[in-house]
């Protein structure tokens, strides 16, 4: 019997032991660099709304955060990238809405977003401007659908690739109105922005934050708002539902996801640490500046939101008739 309550008193040390241990180990993370993988190529509103939100978060969690660019196979190299990658809170994912859409239009995504994955948080929402050349001779919305409406198919748009943000966006419009344009995939909408900027693809939907520098510099062309209603910055461009597609809008999101199986401390510290990026004067004001939303979920609030919008995507990517790849 002594050697019975001894063996159960050493267990309960263990145990007691492990459990203490940890603890320590959450409460210290992080104890070293926190790396971003952004699924794009410099230069987009992901990749620019990620290294300013990093820089605060870095500050939040007293650990640099180091943004890494993984571009190609619309997204998905980074998505599989992190996916893999240990589920220690070290190695985060910053996506579009995209990562949704990718499930809806591959017949093999290499991963599945709510069994795969766990959300930190969103960082915000956006609308798309439609964006041309200074040279293009479409001066506005009206004349850009006309030219695609007598050239079924020759009129050309960009995307950040197959299945992105982007790319749904534009073929719900075109959806609305029934026209037929020529798609353009690049590895991001950085990528894309020298041939849009040089006429050799008619025009992208970019965000006003990533495209803001180009448009005052006169290397860019704004014809169309995504948004419901006009944006501040730019006050004399219509609204997609006021240049002849009633109804229409369309927003882009922006989130933070870790490997499925990362502890749940380590989740709320990060998105303790997201939500006090985002809350910062200077993220605020930049935001502001941009056009874009900041949006605040709990992880438990934001993996919800990500299932609504896996089984969305599939709704849209069924409506618009789009073949899976």
């Amino acid at each position: 019997m002594k050697t019975f309550n001894l063996l159960r008193g050493l267990a309960a040390l263990v145990a007691a032991v492990a459990v203490s241990h940890a603890a320590l180990a959450a409460d210290a993370f992080p104890t070293r660099p926190v790396r971003i993988v952004v699924n794009t190529a410099p230069g987009g509103l992901t990749d620019i709304t990620t290294r300013l939100v990093a820089q605060h978060m870095g500050e939040a969690l007293k650990q640099p955060v180091i943004v890494d660019n993984r571009a190609g196979g619309d997204g998905l190299i980074g998505i599989r990238a992190v996916k893999s990658a240990p589920a220690d809170g070290y190695t985060l994912l910053a996506t579009a809405g995209t990562i949704a859409l990718q499930m809806a239009v591959r017949e093999d995504p290499g991963y599945d977003l709510v069994k795969d994955f766990t959300g930190v948080g969103l960082m915000g929402r956006s609308p798309y401007l439609m964006v041309v050349a200074p040279t293009a001779p479409y001066k506005t919305l009206g004349e850009y659908v006309a030219a695609a409406k007598a050239n079924p198919g020759k009129v050309t748009y960009a995307s950040a690739g197959v299945g992105t943000a982007v790319h749904l966006a534009t073929e719900r419009w075109m959806h609305q109105l029934g026209i037929k344009l020529m798609h353009v995939p690049y590895k991001g909408n950085g990528a894309a922005m020298p041939d849009v900027m040089a006429g050799r693809v008619d025009m992208i939907l970019e965000a006003y934050g990533s495209s803001s520098g180009k448009l005052k510099g006169g290397q860019l062309r704004a014809l169309g708002v995504t948004s419901t209603s006009r944006i501040s910055a730019l006050p004399d461009v219509p609204t997609f539902a006021e240049a002849g597609a009633p109804g229409y809008s369309y927003y882009t999101w922006l989130c933070i996801v870790a490997p499925a199986g990362t502890p749940k401390d380590v989740v709320a510290k990060l998105s303790e640490a997201l939500r006090s990026a985002t809350g910062t004067k200077a993220v605020k004001d930049r935001f502001r500046d941009d056009g874009v939303e900041a949006m605040n979920l709990t992880p438990d609030e934001f993996n919800q939101f990500l299932a609504r919008e896996v089984t969305q995507a599939q709704a849209a990517v069924t409506e618009l008739g789009l073949s899976k790849q």
